[in-house]
């Protein structure tokens, strides 16, 4: 483990002393490796991360194809990437993923228990509280670098739902099974009434245990109710518990979120959940764009990470329409890690700092390899300059001779 935190004080440019003392006060966590991999640390003080969902659905199952966005993801620049698979051989994917990835790979083990319930009687609410937990252990075994657990979603945040619906309901697949798992049986959630024994799994297992936001928002008008709320409440509890524990634990944020609310929010999660790690899925700012929500989700990133949060999941272009494709999966994670590095910069990161400056002089220069060399993604922006002109013709098409750079020179 040492030798581990002197490498990523490196990377990231800290000190060896910083990085101990925010991974052993919970501000930081550290995603281990994969077999191939390499290790990944989130958290305060740390440049922002970001995570690319691929997967199987029922309706779509390829191995390979999960394998092609697996790559592209990591092409991209993706700091980690989670197995949201809920169809075909759930093990047989995960499997595959983890041995063939080059950054740590998540899960939500709650879709596995979920699918053998439904395949073996019929229904999702008939699985049982051991099966919930031989999932997240059978997800350890396979060497799973992180987990989400729907924890929070307990019989009081569901009785918010009661007294004040929702315009879009519970929109989390793993909190909406959960909260008609409790309703069907009258009963509290396992995971939270056996808490202690998923923090012995994780802890068995080296993962880091990602506190699921089952009761995020899913529209604008739900953003910031009582549910939300009540769970985040509930995440803070059981966060210290896993740190009085040894379990590292990082707490996933809201979906839709208006941008008036995002610094605020940020500001309630690092207050009730004692300024452990975020991870946020966008927010995205608006439910207007489907197609574009890539962008929505990257407005919403970039102040969500100038505000505190850590970890941003990406959202494709193919969110709220249809399972996202390669192309989606690179777009995306491009996406996101704009946004990331926007908030890195606003925060005085130095290498962002760095980097742009760079840019800048290179493009000053109309020095194009090192343009093309620099930029977020040199394969995108090859493509499109080669649409109009050669990579080393002087200028671009847009001013030609009439270049201002060329101008003031």
């Amino acid at each position: 483990m040492n030798k581990l935190v002197e490498q990523i004080a490196s990377e990231e440019r800290v000190t060896v002393d910083t990085l101990g003392k925010l991974i052993d006060s919970g501000r930081a966590v550290i995603f281990k490796a994969p077999p191939s991999g390499r290790a990944v640390a989130v958290g305060e003080g740390l440049k922002v991360k970001v995570n690319a969902n691929i997967g199987t659905s029922p309706d779509l199952v390829d191995e390979d194809l999960e394998i092609l966005k697996l790559d592209a993801a990591v092409k991209a620049g993706s700091d980690a990437v989670m197995d949201l698979s809920t169809g075909g051989d759930l093990r047989s994917i995960r499997k595959k993923i983890v041995n063939e990835s080059a950054i740590p790979v998540g899960s939500v083990p709650i879709y596995e228990a979920i699918v053998r319930s439904v395949r073996t009687r019929g229904a999702s609410e008939k699985m049982t509280g051991d099966e919930m937990l031989d999932a997240i252990r059978l997800h350890g075994e396979d060497g799973v670098s992180f987990v989400t657990v729907h924890c929070g979603v307990t019989v009081s945040a569901i009785e918010h739902l009661k007294r004040k619906p929702r315009v879009c309901g519970i929109v989390s697949r793993g909190g909406s099974f959960i909260a008609r798992w409790i309703r069907s049986n009258n009963k509290e959630n396992p995971l939270y009434e056996r808490f202690d024994e998923v923090l012995d799994i994780c802890k068995e297992y080296g993962m880091v245990l990602s506190l699921g936001d089952g009761l995020r928002p899913g529209a604008i008008a739900d953003s910031m109710d009582a549910a939300q709320v009540e769970e985040l409440i509930a995440l803070g509890e059981l966060n210290r518990r896993a740190r009085q524990r040894g379990v590292q634990a990082i707490i996933e944020g809201p979906g839709h979120v208006p941008l008036n609310q995002i610094a605020s929010q940020m500001m309630l999660q690092k207050q009730l959940c004692d300024n452990a790690p975020f991870y946020v899925l966008g927010p995205l700012v608006t439910d207007i764009a489907p197609g574009m929500d890539h962008i929505t989700s990257a407005i919403g990133g970039a102040i969500a990470a100038f505000h505190g949060a850590h970890f941003l999941c990406y959202v494709t272009p193919s969110e709220h329409l249809g399972l996202p494709n390669v192309e989606d999966v690179r777009i995306g994670v491009l996406a996101s890690r704009i946004a990331g590095h926007a908030a890195d910069l606003a925060r005085g990161v130095e290498e962002a700092w760095k980097w742009d400056e760079e840019m800048s002089r290179a493009r000053k220069d109309r020095n194009w390899p090192e343009q093309l060399r620099l930029a977020l993604s040199p394969e995108l922006a090859r493509e499109i300059r080669a649409r109009t002109c050669s990579e080393d013709h002087e200028t671009c098409t847009m001013c030609g001779d009439l270049c201002a750079y060329r101008t003031d020179s």
